[in-house]
């Protein structure tokens, strides 16, 4: 069984959400006429336009504005690394849900929505600092 996975993506314009996804540092590209790649570290995610995203799921996309169906977390090499890549998020027209800060004492991170209102948020977890399991 292979051990790939794509995750797709429905937005409402293909072309700006690349645009959004490439000034906050991932790399993403046209495939085809109607549809994007992003690439995150190993993590491929395709853009799909909303009709197309509903045709084979069979069934309706979530209204963002009202609800979140799943928030994509990536990891961070650094505060510095956040709240840099935040800055990007907020010059790019993305919004900020989550300003940077920390929590529980080892994990630091910020919150974002995409143009697309997906959520996502960026971590960075001090492994020194990180409760030790029993």
């Amino acid at each position: 069984m292979s051990q790939n996975i794509w995750i797709n993506l429905p937005v409402k314009d293909v072309v700006k959400s690349t645009t959004f996804f490439n000034e906050i540092g991932f790399h993403g590209k046209n495939v085809g006429n109607e549809r994007a790649q992003l690439v995150i570290g190993q993590t491929t995610i395709m853009l799909f336009p909303d009709a197309a995203f509903e045709k084979f799921t069979g069934a309706k996309i979530t209204d963002t504005s009202h609800s979140a169906e799943v928030i994509f977390s990536i990891g961070a090499d650094s505060r510095e690394e956040v709240d840099a890549f935040i800055q990007k998020v907020e010059t790019a027209g993305g919004t900020i849900f989550g300003k940077p800060g920390e929590t529980d004492g080892w994990m630091y991170g910020a919150g974002f929505a995409d143009l697309d209102g997906h959520r996502w948020n960026l971590l960075y977890m001090d492994e020194s600092k990180m409760p030790k399991g029993n």
